[in-house]
């Protein structure tokens, strides 16, 4: 049991070594300072929190967490000439980027983690883990398009001008379609004050499963889009 356990921990280490490009503690530090500084002006311009201000607080730092592994990783491959390698492992499309996906999920989902319970100890109490599972879906969603999108321009620079114009569109967007279940930004905390407890749960129920159907179908398409593995050298 301890050797599979060493193993599985080698794994983890080995990939967010590979998908943060050996600089994982910056990532790291730059989602703390991220999440103090939109802290610090929200205390100077609001001081009052809620539950809805939170998930806020807490979607943005997720957002920079898995921005550079998704659009750079099939580029970081390319650069140290590991594509030869990886598509020499059987299966290497699971094997491999759905392994890495999985990783940085986790990774990102540990880290906030992290800040969900220091907000919970300093600025106001509340469930954290419903918290946590609410934040992750639009976070796992812009993971899975960005992985797409970075199977289709097979560039990183280029995935991330591109993520960063559909992110950008989904922001526009946020505001018009502040209660729509078509909202990638709804806020579950944010409950309109005209509107029924139970039009407001079907309305976020409908959305997260928009969301995990939409990150399913983008997942798979870029897995179909990995069998080309000539386009990738």
């Amino acid at each position: 049991m301890k050797s599979y356990l060493f193993l599985l921990y080698r794994l983890i280490t080995y990939n967010i070594k590979v998908i943060f490009a050996n600089k994982f503690v910056y990532f790291v530090v730059a989602a703390f300072l991220f999440f103090g500084l939109i802290i610090t002006i929200a205390i100077f311009d609001d001081p009052n929190f809620n539950e809805a201000v939170i998930y806020g607080f807490l979607v943005f730092p997720g957002l920079l967490l898995i921005f550079y592994p998704m659009a750079y990783g099939i580029q970081n491959d390319d650069d140290s000439k590991m594509l030869e390698t990886i598509f020499g492992i059987p299966n290497y499309r699971y094997k491999v980027w759905l392994v890495r996906f999985v990783i940085t999920a986790g990774v990102a989902a540990t880290i906030l983690l992290v800040l969900a319970a220091l907000a919970n100890f300093t600025l106001l109490r509340f469930d954290i883990l419903p918290m946590l599972g609410q934040v992750m879906f639009p976070i796992v969603f812009l993971s899975s398009v960005a992985f797409v999108v970075s199977t289709l321009i097979r560039n990183g620079n280029g995935t991330a001008i591109v993520i960063v114009i559909i992110a950008f569109m989904f922001f526009v967007f946020a505001n018009p379609l502040q209660s729509s279940p078509y909202n990638v930004f709804l806020n579950p905390f944010s409950e309109p004050r005209d509107m029924s407890e139970f039009i407001w749960t079907t309305i976020i129920f409908r959305n997260r499963l928009y969301l995990l159907v939409a990150t399913s179908l983008c997942l798979l398409y870029g897995m179909y889009n990995l069998q080309f593995r000539e386009r990738f050298i």
